[in-house]
């Protein structure tokens, strides 16, 4: 009968074989039939996650690749388990990212070349952009075996789902909330435009800035007489220009104090709290209130432009007493909090700034120049006006573009904002039924960020983007629609066909039904992050097309969104916000935020610093699947992590080549023994380390289960690579021999466990497993799926699991550590038979007998004892009082105490703490913690200890000792031989051999035996062959035995 079972190769080249599954994949339809398999379940058998669009105007990245692995293992797993997961990709299209590139590879410098260029020639340019590389995105998404539709993928241009977005606008129009407003906003002086509060928190970076302390005089009041002057900080020099007010807190004491430096003497004023910001001899002449100096008139330091009707002392309560003054210049302008106190006071808002941030020509000394470019002449000045009271430089982190990275301004302009403040309190309840992984995100970055929300400023004085769909009149009034046959009723005529972009939606027009004046639309788009967080009903052109309300019910909220951290203020807070501003729910159960990829430095990837490392290259060098382990296994998800090839190597080394190793291993003894499933035994009749093995195979079900459910993967790969450690470096080897006996009962364990075993990887290393199901599961099963990925998940069988007969094989397993650590100090190597090991361990009495034996031929000893009859007999102990613990219980006493311990027997006192929890020393009672014991080991004995289980080895060579060694290293030497020649396990073999005398002697007294070993059926010692220069001097000639 012929093996169901073929041998296969333990040298795998992942690469090779992924391109090969990759080709199996394709050409089976092996994704599509997972999901028709999965197909018409009911809605609580369904799981939804969402696909973050990336924008493929650029070559995607490693960093891609992380979130893509994290988004296809749990998506895998819930099929599995009988889900129908629907799994479609997205792109996005719109935004500052793309207009950006465009106007780079155009040679443009701002919108005003753009204007000329033309809006639908350039728009032109931008749809081609983010088409360029959708092909290298695609490419890499199947490469590394993410399972997810490219066919039926959305796209934020297209008509459908900007009649979506639209229509999403005008649901919370209707509410209320949508309103146009003029607000000091961040605004990018090179873009044009302003940005909302979750782009300004990507664009950090840091800076040094000067920070002066300039004095105003006050012209007004009692401190006039004192010749007083108001004391101000700022690092943001350029700003004194269109300086307005001085801000003081009302119930916060300041003082004139009189500040003498450098036999010069002035009286300033500042806050109480901060008089330490004053340099010199200081006298403090008056305390008051703030609120007293409200309307104090002074002197500005800088009269270039003209501001009417101001220059006074205003109340805020804003302002603190932390650092600077405590009094806060106003520059109504360039700061929302400005802006509020000023407007309250009827104070006027001038802007001597252009919107590409310089100076208006006509501003003296300034005038041209790029605002944060002032600040150096304007310290100048302010030096030679003699009101410069000091100068520091201040690092700090400053707001940039987080695309063209160009400092931001806060810039007074009108904007469209949504007002997510009014849904402050319904965010933070849909937050708190959030699940977040890391759990501290929730509460943390993203708690403080919707505790600290501001409304979102969505619109944008730019190009291309969704057009905000609102149409006004010179009167001021206002219309929003919700689609192109909406424009089409009010216009008169058919737009269903219209792109409903710049500039094709600024041409239309209609009549004001109110007033009969021309309706125009604003000229604004939308910030593309709005375009992404509605994509949970924009992608199915909800509610617009046929059939997308029934789809958008199915799959809302998503089960599970993933993406990098920063997406806390991007991405997770658009979709939770418009999710609960249109639906009242937000669009996301659990979250997982993944860390940044790093290189094996620790430093960002960048092309500047030439490391990174190119998604493609990376996989065809170490297969998909090692980078989806290393991405999913290799430390926390959410930590940064660094990448490398020899992290990724070393990965593959492992783990993966292990689990191959293994299968190769058994197909070649299931071939070799016409292993047949059929004959596998009942479990009840097979060996205990069989009942072992099953027990943490299905142990390993339930926790990879929870793990992948609780889409914790760094648990899920650690227990996976224990188990296979497990099943290699334990179970196989301490049944070598059975499977060379070709013991039913081990193989078919092993093939079980293999099966299990791949089912449970499928998820993480899609590959390998696929590989293994093809060339191990199918031909030895005829009734098995076509495809690991088409099986169901591995059920638990708990009537397997014995907790304590895994508890005692991991004993086993530390003693035999410990013993091996005992020998390795030794320097006795392991082949050398010893003739006892004395052993000391909690459950010793109770393990059973074939694990000691385990334990003896591990450790290649003769006999074991229990250690507890001889501590004494193989070392010196020595104690000493542990005075941190005896101190926590005894206090003053601990002296005598000590005294006690060192007047004690210490073998006598260390033998009866480990026979018992405590004993008494005078009126005192101590246990083995208040001991710090030293143990030196007696000549010809070796002893490891660790945790409370100690190993004793007796290292006295007899000549019997001696001689079954060398017996085990001609065996060992044969065995090699037998591999380096190529022989068949099964071939039978001729040895002839020569050696020096002590090994002659050891072959001729234990021929039968070595014989055995290693299936010759003749050994013959020829002494023509003469002696090698080997340990054994042994020189061997194997030919196959006819």
């Amino acid at each position: 009968m012929s093996s169901q079972f073929r041998p296969l190769a333990a040298q795998i080249d992942l690469p090779a074989m992924e391109h090969s599954i990759l080709k199996m994949w394709a050409d089976q339809s092996i994704f599509e039939r997972s999901l028709a398999a999965r197909s018409g379940q009911s809605p609580e058998n369904s799981w939804t996650f969402y696909e973050g669009p990336p924008t493929a105007n650029g070559m995607p990245g490693t960093h891609h690749i992380e979130a893509r692995v994290f988004k296809d293992v749990f998506p895998r797993f819930h099929t599995m388990k009988g889900k129908f997961v629907t799994r479609k990709a997205g792109w996005d299209c719109h935004g500052l990212p793309v207009e950006i590139a465009v106007e780079k590879e155009l040679g443009f410098s701002g919108k005003g070349d753009i204007e000329k260029f033309g809006i639908a020639a350039f728009n032109d340019k931008c749809k081609e952009s983010v088409t360029r590389h959708v092909g290298a995105f695609t490419t890499m998404t199947e490469r590394m075996g993410f399972w997810v539709d490219f066919d039926e993928a959305y796209w934020t241009m297209s008509p459908e789902y900007v009649e979506s977005v639209w229509w999403s606008l005008k649901e919370i129009w209707k509410k209320g909330l949508l309103v146009q407003d003029h607000r000091v906003a961040p605004y990018c002086p090179r873009c044009g435009t302003g940005l909302s509060d979750h782009e300004l928190a990507q664009g950090y970076e840091t800076v040094t800035d000067p920070s002066v302390f300039v004095r105003f005089p006050i012209t007004s009041g009692d401190l006039v007489e004192l010749k007083a002057s108001l004391l101000v900080w700022t690092t943001t020099p350029w700003t004194l220009v269109s300086n307005t007010a001085i801000a003081v807190h009302p119930d916060v004491d300041y003082v004139a104090a009189r500040v003498t430096h450098e036999d010069q003497s002035e009286v300033l004023v500042v806050a109480e709290a901060l008089i330490s910001s004053l340099v010199g001899e200081v006298e403090v002449l008056k305390t008051f209130k703030g609120a007293t100096l409200e309307r104090t008139t002074y002197q500005r330091p800088l009269d270039f432009i003209e501001i009417p009707d101001s220059h006074f002392v205003v109340l805020a309560t804003y302002v603190t007493t932390e650092d600077g003054t405590g009094l806060v210049h106003q520059a109504p302008a360039f700061g929302a909090d400005d802006l509020q106190v000023c407007r309250s006071y009827g104070l006027p808002v001038v802007n001597p700034i252009a919107p590409n941030g310089t100076f208006l020509a006509d501003v003296p000394l300034v005038g041209g120049l790029f605002f944060k470019d002032a600040d150096k002449p304007l310290v100048k000045e302010l030096k030679s006006r003699g009101v410069l009271y000091k100068h520091l430089q201040y690092e700090h982190p400053y707001p940039h573009c987080w695309r063209c990275h160009t400092a931001l301004i806060y810039y007074a302009q009108p904007s469209w904002y949504i007002r997510t403040t009014s849904i402050k309190d319904a965010l933070i309840r849909e937050n708190e039924k959030t699940n977040w992984h890391p759990e501290t995100i929730k509460t943390g970055r993203y708690g403080d960020w919707l505790n600290n929300n501001i409304d979102w400023a969505l619109s944008r004085n730019r190009f291309w983007g969704t057009p905000l769909p609102i149409w006004r009149c010179e009167d001021k009034h206002e219309v929003c629609v919700d689609s192109l046959k909406e424009l089409g009723a009010l216009a008169g005529k058919d737009l269903l066909e219209l792109d409903p972009h710049r500039p094709y939606v600024d041409d239309i027009t209609f009549p004001c039904q109110e007033c009969s004046a021309t309706m125009v639309r604003v000229p604004e788009v939308i910030d593309c992050w709005f375009d992404s967080g509605a994509m949970p009903f924009a992608q199915w052109g909800y509610p617009h097309k046929e059939g997308s309300r029934e789809k958008f019910e199915a799959a809302y909220p998503a089960d599970f969104i993933c993406e990098a951290i920063d997406q806390t203020r991007g991405w997770f807070y658009t979709l939770m916000t418009i999710g609960t501003l249109v639906f009242d729910q937000s669009s996301y159960k659990d979250v997982l935020c993944l860390g940044h990829i790093l290189d094996k430095d620790g430093r960002k990837m960048s092309k500047h610093l030439g490391n990174v490392l190119e998604p493609i290259a990376l996989m065809d060098q170490h297969g998909a699947d090692a980078v989806r382990w290393y991405m999913l296994a290799a430390g926390s998800p959410w930590s940064a992590r660094r990448v490398g090839h020899d992290a990724i190597s070393d990965v593959v080394r492992k783990t993966l080549l292990t689990y191959w190793n293994t299968i190769s291993f058994h197909s070649l003894y299931a071939h070799a023994s016409d292993f047949d499933l059929a004959q596998a035994p009942a479990v009840k009749d097979r060996s205990l380390m069989d009942h072992w093995i099953l027990s943490e195979l299905n142990i390993l079900i339930e926790g990879v289960d929870k793990a992948y459910t609780e889409f914790d993967s760094q648990q899920a790969g650690r227990i996976l690579a224990a188990f296979i450690d497990d099943l290699s470096n334990w179970y196989v080897r301490r049944s070598r021999r059975r499977f060379w006996d070709g013991d039913v009962a081990a193989l078919a364990t092993l093939h079980e466990c293999l099966v299990t075993l791949t089912q449970l990887l499928a998820p993480m290393v899609p590959f390998i497993s696929e590989h293994a199901w093809q060339e191990l599961v199918r031909p030895a099963d005829a009734s098995a799926a076509a495809s690991v990925h088409l099986t169901d998940f591995p059920v638990a069988d708990t009537s397997l699991i014995n907790r304590t007969l895994s508890a005692q094989v991991a004993m086993t397993r530390r003693v035999v550590e410990q013993g091996r650590a005992a020998r390795a100090e030794s320097g006795i190597k392991i082949r050398q038979p010893l003739g006892r090991a004395l052993i000391s361990a909690p459950g010793w009495d109770q393990l059973p007998s074939e694990m000691k034996e385990q334990i003896a031929d591990e450790l290649n000893v003769i006999s074991l004892a229990d250690i507890a009859d001889a501590d004494g007999d193989l070392v010196h102990i020595s104690v000493k009082a542990n005075f941190k613990s005896l101190g926590a219980k005894y206090g003053a006493d601990v002296q005598a105490v000590a005294k006690l311990i060192a007047a004690a027997d210490a073998t006598a006192l260390v033998k009866t703490l480990r026979t018992q929890p405590t004993t008494t020393l005078g009126t005192f009672e101590i246990d083995l913690a208040d001991l710090v014991v030293t143990e030196v080991p007696k000549s010809g004995w070796m002893v490891a200890s660790h945790d409370g289980e100690s190993v004793a080895l007796d290292l006295a060579l007899t000549p019997e000792l001696i001689e079954a060694g060398l017996v085990r290293e001609v065996i060992r030497s044969i065995q090699e031989k037998r591999k380096s020649d190529g022989f068949e396990i099964s071939d039978r073999i001729e040895v002839t051999y020569h050696g020096l005398p002590q090994v002659l002697a050891a072959i001729t007294a234990q021929l039968d035996h070595i014989c055995g070993e290693v299936l010759a059926t003749s050994m013959v010692n020829d002494e023509s062959l003469g002696t090698s220069d080997n340990e054994l001097g042994i020189e061997l000639r194997l030919k196959k035995a006819l």
